[in-house]
Formats: C-alpha cells, sequence, structure tokens
C-alpha cells in the first residue's frame, strides 16, 4: 500500500527520457493548458551507455536533465515533482489471464511470467501489475517490467538536478493517456508511437495497454532512407520529409518508393501485434482505429498510407485542439509531436500515483 507520510502533494510536471532526447511539459489543473516546456537533443550512444550503467560515475544524463531544466524551459516549472517516462522498447509488458480462484496466488503467477517471457533475471528487474478485468471465472492482468539500472539512471539524474520524482512509466503508458482524453480514446485503438530511431506498437482496449511490440525504424530512418534514394544532403532530405512526404509533388513517386520498405517493415509488425491480440488476448474485441504518434509522425500523408496498407482507419494524432500552450509560442508543427507523451505524463491526476 501506498503510504504518504510527511509527502505533500505538489502539482507535478513531466519528464520524458528516450534515447535520443528529453522532453518535459507542465499543463495547468484542468484547462489544458502547458505551463511550460522544453526539449534536449541527445547523442543516442552516449544515452544508451548511461541509461544501461550499473555504477553513477556517468554522468551524461545527469548534465543533460540540469541542462532542460535550467536552461532550455519556456514557462515556469509548478514544483520539483517529477513523474518520469522511460522508453517503452526497455520495458516489458504483457496482459495474461488466471482463474478467478487462483487469484490469491498473484504475485506467484507474476513471477512465472516474468521467468518465461522477460529474458533478464526478475532480480534485475522493477515489476509492478494491476487486475483491469474481473469475470466471474478470471482476471484479467496487466504486467509491466523495466530494467533496475534504466530506473535508478534516471532517478538519480533527475534528483541530480533538484527534482523529486514521484512516478515512472513506460511512455507508451503516457501515450494512451492522452490519446483517451483527446482522440476517441474509447474505442480500441492501435498507436503506432514513431520516435526518432525506434517505433512502439502498442494495443489501447478498455482504458489500459493490453499488448506491445516495437522495431528500431524511426523517423531519422526515414530521413536516411531519402537521403539515399535521392542522393542528397540529410538536410534536405529531412525538408522534404516533413514537407512534401508522401503527398502529392513532384517527388512523391522518389520519396515513397525511399520510405516503402520501412514503412513496411512497421505494418508487418502491427499485424504481428494485431495476432498475437486477437489470438491471444481479447478475440471478441475488435481494433477500430489506428493512431500515429511521436517525432517521425510529421510525414504527410502517412495516415493515408497506413489506411490503405492495413486496411484499418489510419490518422495522425493532433491533440492540440485540446491541448494548448497558452500565452506561449507553440514549438513549430514539425516538432509539436515530439511532446504527445510527454503531455501525458504531465496530465496525470493526483489519484493515479497512489494506486
Amino acid at each position: 500500500m501506498a503510504v504518504k507520510l510527511f509527502y505533500k502533494d505538489k502539482h507535478p510536471f513531466g519528464i520524458d527520457i528516450s534515447q535520443t532526447g528529453i522532453k518535459l511539459m507542465a499543463i495547468q489543473n484542468n484547462k489544458w493548458t502547458a505551463t511550460a516546456f522544453g526539449s534536449i537533443d541527445l547523442d543516442p550512444q552516449k544515452m544508451q551507455i548511461a541509461l544501461d550503467a550499473t555504477q553513477d560515475d556517468d554522468t551524461y544524463l545527469e548534465e543533460s536533465v540540469k541542462e532542460l531544466v535550467t536552461q532550455r524551459v519556456t514557462g515556469s516549472l509548478p514544483s520539483n515533482h517529477v513523474i518520469i517516462g522511460l522508453p517503452t522498447s526497455r520495458s516489458f509488458s504483457r496482459t495474461f489471464s488466471l482463474p478467478i480462484k487462483e487469484e490469491r496466488n498473484l504475485a506467484s503467477a507474476i513471477e512465472v511470467e516474468c521467468t518465461q517471457y522477460i529474458p533478464i533475471p526478475l532480480s534485475s528487474l522493477y515489476v509492478d501489475y494491476q487486475v483491469i478485468e474481473r469475470t466471474k471465472e478470471a482476471a484479467t492482468v496487466i504486467m509491466s517490467a523495466i530494467p533496475k539500472s534504466i530506473v535508478d539512471n534516471a532517478i538519480r539524474a533527475c534528483e541530480a538536478a533538484g527534482l523529486r520524482p514521484v512516478m515512472v512509466e513506460p511512455s507508451i503508458n503516457a501515450v494512451a493517456r492522452i490519446l483517451e482524453a483527446t482522440e476517441e480514446g474509447s474505442l480500441a485503438t492501435l498507436i503506432v508511437d514513431i520516435g526518432q530511431a525506434y517505433t512502439d506498437i502498442a494495443v489501447l482496449d478498455k482504458n489500459a495497454i493490453r499488448v506491445t511490440g516495437g522495431i528500431g525504424i524511426g523517423g531519422n530512418t526515414f530521413t536516411l532512407d531519402i537521403a539515399k534514394k535521392l542522393n542528397i544532403a540529410l538536410d534536405n532530405a529531412h525538408q522534404l520529409k516533413v514537407l512534401n512526404g508522401l503527398n502529392l509533388s513532384p517527388k512523391q513517386e522518389k520519396i515513397t518508393t525511399a520510405l516503402r520498405p520501412s514503412l513496411t517493415r512497421i505494418s508487418n509488425e502491427v499485424r504481428k501485434v494485431i495476432r498475437y491480440y486477437s489470438e491471444r488476448i481479447d478475440q471478441s474485441s475488435k481494433i477500430e482505429q489506428l493512431v500515429i504518434v511521436g517525432a517521425g509522425s510529421n510525414v504527410p500523408g502517412i495516415g493515408d498510407y497506413f489506411t490503405n496498407d492495413l486496411v484499418m482507419p489510419a490518422r495522425v494524432a493532433s491533440p492540440w485542439q485540446k491541448l494548448e500552450f497558452g500565452k506561449f509560442k507553440p514549438p513549430s508543427k514539425q516538432f509539436r509531436p515530439r511532446y504527445i507523451a510527454v503531455a501525458g505524463l504531465a496530465s496525470i491526476k493526483y489519484e493515479e500515483l497512489w494506486k
């Protein structure tokens, strides 16, 4: 049971840590207005080392959080309380059912699931779980695990910057929270979160993430694909990606040809997640929409591509009609998708912290 003791609630803000950067955002209570936001791009190789470090002598993450909080913030932070989002690709999530009469042995069942399906010793993991549905016959449980080193390093970095972590969760859970509030989240939804280096895929159904998957392709991959196919500089390839994308243009055919192999790999991974969900998790539930988010979603026409390729309604999430930047000049349109996960972290309600 969570016990507050001398803890005093303060309005928290979110920090989303990925292998390519860190974003932060604070949202005003009940008004869906950002009161602070900022981001910093990081060296992926250095971040790989920093996240996995088993000693506290790697200071790259600490220095990056400090720089973000002290030098890269637009607006003012409401407190030093922070909710941390960590890379979904570094976490493990599973949904399973067990007979209702066996629910008293849930802790043992969780240990068995970890041992069988996670390729990391249980002693090296932080594990949490929640019963998300009960019937007379069975309880449905969602379990999430993440290596202790990643959590400890993220917490240490935030504390070194004078922050007080109050919650840690995979970033895909934060994405689900913002989509539920702004994108018809009551529907069974397939989330495709295209980051800069990695794409996370998840099924959101009945107010919970039911299954996750992913693939090592992201927005940076798209830029490299275009640069290689058209034999142009990366800066020019990036401009073609975010301005023309897959939409009608003189270079549409070449850009589409360049991106098709990577997009096909994402589609194939999406099909695997759908198949697993339908066969193993919930045979009665039909996925009704695909919502694309993340830094790599800023490719015009990408929603139409997945609609046609997967024969499923697909669109890029646009929570900005509800989530506003108030008196501040918002990030440019091409950078705004970076902030969806951290907006989900910042929008958490107090009661969720003490479940």
